[in-house]
C-alpha cells in the first residue's frame, strides 16, 4: 500500500497486489469489493476484468489495483510512484 496523499489528489492509498491466476484474481477482487461494501458502505468504479489479468477498484480515496504476475512486472506501477511512502509491504 503506498500513501499518495503528498503527491496527488487522484486518491490517498494505492493498493497494488498481484495473484497467480484469474481464479485467484477474481476472487481477491471478490473479497476486497465485499468487505469494503459490507463494513464501510463503499461501492467501488471498476475497471478491467480477472480474465484481462488487471483489475482496479476505485473507492475514491483508496485505489486497489490487482495484477497477474506478469501484467505487474510489465506495468511496474511501483516504479512509477516511487516518491509515494510505502505504508505496507508484503512479499
Amino acid at each position: 500500500m503506498l500513501d499518495l496523499r503528498p503527491l496527488n489528489t487522484l486518491a490517498d492509498y494505492f493498493v497494488i497486489c498481484s495473484s497467480d491466476n484469474e481464479r485467484q484474481l477474481k476472487a481477491i477482487l471478490e473479497a476486497i469489493d465485499e468487505r469494503m461494501s459490507t463494513e464501510l458502505g463503499r461501492e467501488a468504479r471498476v475497471e478491467g476484468t480477472a480474465d484481462t489479468g488487471w483489475v482496479l477498484l476505485d473507492y475514491g480515496d483508496v485505489v486497489v489495483h490487482i495484477f497477474s504476475i506478469a501484467l505487474r512486472d510489465f506495468y511496474r506501477i511501483e516504479r512509477l510512484w516511487s516518491k509515494a511512502t510505502p505504508v505496507v509491504v508484503v512479499q
